[in-house]
């Protein structure tokens, strides 16, 4: 069907400058008054585009993944498609070159355009590929899961992951576009959709304290996938992103680290459990315990800000404990994040809903009890 009303929010990037369209139902034949198609969206925004190279996750091939192609055939013309495994192990060097070899065989060229079609692992693996090749090619992201939708899709982190860390080896590249179609979510399975919401409670702690109270109010209907609902969240979501990267699009100011709140906990989490263990929101959800704790524990906010998030994360159905946690084994990773500085641990961690700051110098023993404290 037809893409209905949609939301368009801009990233306010000076002249790159790209929307955000956020709707349902992706046409394959000319749009109507409400917008438009993903073709004509890709075209406005890009306009000389000759080729299309999909890269998509495996599990979306003959769902989202098919009915993109289809919809780029009618406006691009040519296009390739080219299959990513799913699961965070594909963010890999060996996948990355296969990427790159693949795009020489399909004779990708700077008229050409990297399409992502997936979750956040495909988008950051393909947006790599993109910012990489022939020194840059223009890029779509096309995510399919609620977590892209709030989260990777947005803001122009790329990369894969090494042995030692996540995300180590990467580049900021922005996309010229990013295309939310809410109906690429029906056949996501819950246990997917659900991580997702974590990244989603995570804006309302950090920057929108009344978007945290409206998912106080309304969790129950999120959860049950209520359409209005779920679009609001996801608006809502990206507004907030937007205005931090635009703000501080390459991590200069330390404005943009707000959004990797409760994620030095997690990415410690995920390297100790092994990568697909634990899905990303899952991770994300039970480091934002930890870091709220760690946050009280260092006289940084009061208690019920903690009760506040534990409810919320309970009504969203999301772990909050992890009884493998060891902190011995996450403190090193954590050493290797990108948000430390001359060698000493550094958190984003709130004073109130609504606001975080970022917190160096943290004492080791306090960043312990707080790991064991959600075990």
């Amino acid at each position: 069907m037809p893409l209905t009303d949609p939301t368009i929010i801009p990233v306010e990037l000076g002249d790159r400058r790209y929307p955000i369209v956020i709707g349902s139902g992706t046409a394959v034949e000319a749009g109507d008054a409400s917008g438009g198609t993903l073709g004509e969206h890709l075209l406005g925004s890009l306009g000389d585009v000759s080729h299309a190279v999909m890269v998509y996750d495996a599990a979306v091939k003959d769902s989202a993944a098919a009915s993109v192609q289809k919809t780029l055939q009618a406006r691009v013309g040519r296009v390739d498609a080219l299959e990513v495994a799913s699961g965070e192990t594909s963010k890999s060097i060996d996948n990355l070159g296969r990427l790159w070899n693949r795009l020489i065989e399909v004779n990708a060229d700077r008229r050409s355009v990297i399409v992502a079609v997936g979750g956040g692992v495909v988008g950051d693996l393909a947006g790599f590929v993109a910012a990489t090749y022939t020194r840059g090619l223009r890029f779509v992201q096309v995510p399919t899961t609620l977590l892209a939708m709030v989260d990777s899709s947005v803001g122009g982190k790329t990369g894969i992951n090494l042995p030692g860390g996540k995300n180590m080896v990467g580049s900021f590249w922005q996309p010229h576009l990013v295309w939310i179609d809410t109906d690429f979510m029906a056949t996501l399975p819950d246990r997917e959709y659900l991580s997702g919401l974590a990244e989603v409670i995570k804006y309302g702690v950090i920057e929108d304290a009344e978007f945290f109270a409206y998912l106080e109010d309304n969790m129950q209907a999120i959860v049950a996938r209520d359409p209005q609902s779920v679009r609001h969240a996801i608006a809502c979501s990206c507004q907030s992103k937007a205005r931090v990267v635009a703000d501080d699009e390459r991590e200069t100011s330390g404005r943009r680290a707000i959004l990797n709140y409760g994620h030095t906990f997690a990415h410690a989490i995920e390297a100790t459990a092994g990568y697909g263990t634990m899905l990303h929101g899952e991770a994300v959800a039970i480091g934002m315990q930890m870091a709220a704790r760690l946050a009280v524990a260092l006289g940084k906010c009061e208690a019920d800000l903690i009760n506040r998030q534990t409810r919320l994360l309970d009504n969203a159905q999301l772990p909050l404990v992890w009884p493998q946690a060891n902190p011995e084994a996450m403190i090193p990773v954590m050493a290797r994040d990108k948000k430390v500085a001359h060698g000493k641990l550094r958190f984003v961690l709130p004073d109130r809903i609504g606001h975080v700051e970022l917190v160096g110098d943290v004492p080791v023993d306090q960043v312990r009890f707080a790991i064991d404290a959600c075990q």
